[in-house]
């Protein structure tokens, strides 16, 4: 997937994937998926998806500081 946020392009086929979290089983509506990557250039960004009752009811792009990638890591 590709978005570009404040004229910058994320893409996830460009990027690193740094971790990938998994909430609920494939099929279940209100599971979803978070996938932490790192652009070539530092950048850090969260590609969510997830079923129609999750919090991430279609697939996006959402950037994050160096920081906020760290505590998401850790939770």
């Amino acid at each position: 997937m590709q978005k570009v946020i404040c004229k910058v392009q994320y893409d996830t086929e460009k990027s690193e994937l740094i971790l990938k979290k998994v909430f609920g089983s494939f099929g279940d509506p209100s599971g979803y998926e978070e996938s932490l990557y790192k652009t070539e250039n530092g950048k850090f960004f969260l590609y969510v998806n997830g079923g129609e009752k999750s919090p991430y009811k279609k697939e996006d792009i959402k950037r994050m500081s160096a920081d906020k990638a760290n505590d998401w890591i850790q939770a």
